[in-house]
């Protein structure tokens, strides 16, 4: 069986800060692996000042770029050849996060196709016991090819 690089790279982030990505906004957001497979991701963030909005919650577009970034770096991580693209991304918001919180965001794939795919992703509190955010999104299979990772 061929092993998958790209997920291997994000297995080798495990517990510390993704720095491989070839994203440089997902390197700003500077996410902290705790878990991939190719069912999905896991990965951890710690909400900053740049973050947040003018009452210091984590700002809608950036809880947006997570869920897109995470659900991207799933679809990247795939044993695949090509990339995926966005589509659209629908997020309901359902309690805030503030600077200083520890948010988990958590990705699956729904379903998947032969040229597209419906994800989602689920932003929480670090306990888990608040849902501060969904996201679902469909992607469209491309011919670009995807170049590995080291």
């Amino acid at each position: 069986m061929e092993t998958n690089k790209r997920l291997q790279v994000l297995k080798n982030h495990i517990d510390r800060e993704f720095t491989a990505s070839p994203s440089p906004f997902m390197l700003w957001m500077k996410p902290i692996v705790l878990a991939a497979e190719e069912s999905g991701v896991i990965f951890k963030y710690v909400v900053r000042e740049e973050m947040s909005n003018p009452v210091k919650s984590l700002h809608g577009g950036v809880t947006a770029a997570i869920a897109d970034d995470c659900i991207g770096a799933m679809m990247f991580s795939l044993n695949e050849e090509t990339f995926y693209t966005t589509i659209n991304l629908v997020v309901d918001y359902f309690t805030p996060a503030f600077v200083g919180d520890t948010i988990i965001a958590k990705t699956a794939i729904i379903r998947k196709g032969k040229q597209m795919v419906n994800a989602q992703c689920e932003i929480w509190n670090a306990a888990e016991t608040r849902l501060i955010a969904r996201a679902t999104s469909n992607l469209l299979k491309t011919n670009l090819v995807k170049k590995e990772l080291h």
